[in-house]
């Protein structure tokens, strides 16, 4: 059994060299919530050294609020802001005489696509655009992945450690109680029955299905690295290959 194990990375955090040894995949910020050009290089340098598969991790233009206020843009704007972000870090990949592989929205982007079809048709769009041979990351049976089909792009739906769900597979908001896990136990058993079962359970108790083809360690979460040591460790003993 194989699994993907992604980070989120270019983000300010001083893990990110750490975590690049753990992970399969790097989602490189690219400028419009976090990161700046000589981060996304640097990250791309990194992630290259490593053998990480490369990723954009485009965003709402939001710097102040991390890429995490809801926005109502056209269709049109969220298209171009996408394929200018992932243009970005696709053309240091080149230079650095890599491939970027998949793009994965941040925040608030990631999450309004997950339930808006023509917000995700917007992404999809500027993905196929940039290259139809990138893979489109997104929430386990969200719209987002839905768009990536329709545009016949290759998808991987996304599970995530440290989030607490809905009963329709649905992530909980960040702004309500339960959004994040905070104990490593709770964590793991969690992010093992995802892969192992294809189910989690919601914070209302009953079961959601998930498709779980790439698992989420936030670059930013406090305890981050410890965390991706353990759940590396928990994989191997299960004989669950990381790769991208």
């Amino acid at each position: 059994m194989n699994i993907d194990l992604n980070a989120d990375l270019g983000e300010g955090c001083a893990s990110d060299a750490e975590l690049l040894t753990l992970v399969s995949s790097a989602n490189i910020a690219c400028g419009f919530h976090a990161g700046d050009a000589q981060t996304m290089l640097a990250s791309v340098r990194e992630a290259l050294k490593n053998g990480v598969a490369i990723g954009a991790h485009p965003s709402f233009p939001d710097r102040e609020n991390f890429g995490r206020t809801a926005m109502t843009l056209p269709a049109e704007t969220v298209y171009a802001q996408t394929l200018y972000q992932i243009g970005a870090l696709s053309a240091m990949a080149r230079a650095e005489g890599g491939v970027m592989r998949h793009v994965k929205p941040h925040g608030m982007l990631y999450n309004q696509a997950a339930k808006d079809p023509q917000l995700a048709d917007a992404i999809a769009k500027a993905v196929h655009a940039c290259d139809p041979a990138l893979i489109l990351v997104g929430l386990a049976g969200s719209e987002l992945i839905r768009a990536g089909e329709r545009f016949g792009l290759v998808t991987r739906q996304e599970v995530f450690a440290d989030r607490g769900y809905q009963a329709d597979g649905s992530l909980v908001p960040r702004s309500q109680p339960g959004a994040l896990i905070e104990d490593e136990e709770q964590s793991l058993a969690q992010t093992l029955g995802m892969v192992e079962t294809g189910r989690v359970k919601s914070l209302t108790g009953e079961w959601a299905n998930v498709v779980a083809q790439t698992v989420c360690i936030h670059g930013d979460g406090e305890h981050a690295l410890a965390f991706a040591r353990r759940l590396r460790a928990a994989f191997d003993e299960r004989r669950i290959a990381i790769v991208a």
